[in-house]
C-alpha cells in the first residue's frame, strides 16, 4: 500500500507492521518514523545495511526467532540499498507482532523492492520529497513565534534557501539560531548569516570537536585555514559552550549510571551515529569538573571579548591553546 506522508496523521496504520519510508527528505524521514512508532510499545533494535550484509543469518535469526515470554519489537533498519532488496521482501511476507521500519534512500520506479511493496496488503510505502519552500517558511515562522522573536521575510528566505528543501536541516539551523540566542529576544540579519553558514571550509561544530578532542593538528589546521569574522567568534562560542554542556550532562549520567554506551543511546536529544566515537572521546578527556571550569571559561571569555571586541580573534586562539595544552589542569583555563 502507498501511503503520502501527510495521510500519516489522518490514516489507522497501527494495523500494519512494516512500513519502508523511502526518500531524499531526511528530516521529513525522521518524523515519519518518529510517528509510526509513536503508539507502539516494545524493546527497539536497531540495524544497518552494513551490520546485516556482515552477517546475514544472525540477523535473519534475530528477525524470525523470538521467545514467547519476550516482549514485541521495534526493528529499525537505516541506511539501506538495493542490496538488501531480497531480505526485505522476505521479511515482508511473513506477517509478524514485530513492528519492522525501513529507512531507506531514494528508489527508483522500477525497484523490484518498491514495486512489490507497494502491491503488498502488508505492508506500506510512504515516499518522501523537498519540502515546499511554503512548508519550511512555515515551521521557521512558527519557531520564531513560539520564541517571541520578530523575524523579518528576508531572513526567513535566507533560512529556507540553506535548508536545501530539507526540514531536518531546516531545524538544525533553528536548533543552532535557539542555543546562540540564549536568553535574547533579537537577532540580526547578519548574525543568522553568520550563525548559519560561517564563511569557510569549516564549522563551528567541526573546530569545537575537534579542539574538545585534544586534536593539536586539526585544531590548528582549521584555524590557519579560516578567516573568522567578529560575529563567527560569537557562534563558535555558542557553539563550544553547547557541546561542553552536553558532555557535562553526559559524564554526570555516567557516574550515576556507570555505562557509557546506554547514557549515549539514550541521550536527548538523540546522538547522532557519526557523533558518537567523538563523544567517547572526549568522555575520556575530561572530568566534570574540568568540563565544569571550561564552561566558567568560556563565560567569561564570552564578557572579555564584549569589552574590548577588536582582540576577539586573538583572545579565542589563545582560549583553544589553554584548551589544547592545559586541559588536565583547571586552574589553566580561567580567563585572566
Amino acid at each position: 500500500m502507498i501511503l503520502k506522508s501527510y495521510e500519516v496523521d489522518n490514516k489507522k496504520i497501527s494495523k500494519f507492521n512494516f512500513f519502508l519510508v523511502y526518500g531524499e527528505n531526511e528530516g521529513l524521514k525522521k518524523e515519519l518514523i518518529n510517528k509510526i512508532k509513536s503508539d507502539r510499545t516494545g524493546k527497539q533494535i536497531k540495524y544497518e545495511e552494513s551490520e546485516i550484509l556482515k552477517n546475514k543469518s544472525n540477523f535473519n535469526s534475530v528477525i524470525k526467532n523470538k521467545s514467547l515470554f519476550e516482549e514485541k519489537r521495534i526493528f529499525l533498519i537505516e541506511r539501506c540499498t538495493e542490496k538488501l532488496s531480497d531480505i526485505l521482501l522476505e521479511i515482508s511476507e511473513k506477517l509478524s507482532d514485530d513492528l519492522i521500519i525501513i529507512n531507506f534512500g531514494q528508489l527508483e520506479k522500477r525497484s523490484k523492492l518498491r514495486s512489490q511493496l507497494e502491491k503488498s496488503e502488508h505492508a506500506v510505502v510512504i515516499p518522501t520529497y523537498k519540502d515546499s519552500s511554503q512548508s519550511l517558511i512555515n515551521i521557521a515562522k512558527s519557531f520564531f513565534s513560539e520564541n517571541k522573536i520578530s523575524i523579518s521575510y528576508e531572513t526567513l528566505n535566507l533560512l529556507v534557501n540553506r535548508s536545501n528543501g530539507d526540514r531536518g536541516h531546516l531545524r538544525q539551523e533553528l536548533n543552532k539560531i535557539s542555543n546562540y540566542l540564549s536568553d535574547k529576544k533579537i537577532i540580526s540579519l547578519k548574525e543568522i548569516h553568520a550563525l548559519t553558514n560561517l564563511s569557510e571550509n569549516y564549522s563551528a561544530d567541526e573546530l569545537a570537536d575537534t579542539c574538545l578532542s585534544k586534536n593539536i593538528k586539526k585544531t590548528y589546521e582549521i584555524l590557519n585555514e579560516n578567516n573568522y569574522t567578529d560575529e563567527d567568534i560569537f557562534v563558535i562560542l555558542r557553539v563550544f559552550l553547547r557541546k561542553s554542556k552536553k558532555i557535562l550532562n553526559l559524564l554526570e549520567s555516567i557516574n550515576n549510571m556507570n555505562n557509557v554506551d546506554k547514557v549515549i543511546t539514550e541521550y536527548r536529544p538523540p546522538i547522532f551515529w557519526k557523533e558518537k566515537p567523538v563523544i567517547k572521546k572526549q568522555l575520556q578527556l575530561w572530568t566534570c569538573g574540568e568540563i565544569k571550569n571550561l564552561i566558567f571559561g568560556l563565560n567569561e571569555l564570552e564578557i572579555k571579548i564584549k569589552k574590548n571586541n577588536s582582540l576577539s580573534m586573538i583572545l579565542m586562539k589563545n582560549f583553544i591553546n589553554e584548551i589544547l595544552h592545559k586541559g588536565s589542569n583547571n586552574s589553566s583555563l580561567l580567563i585572566q
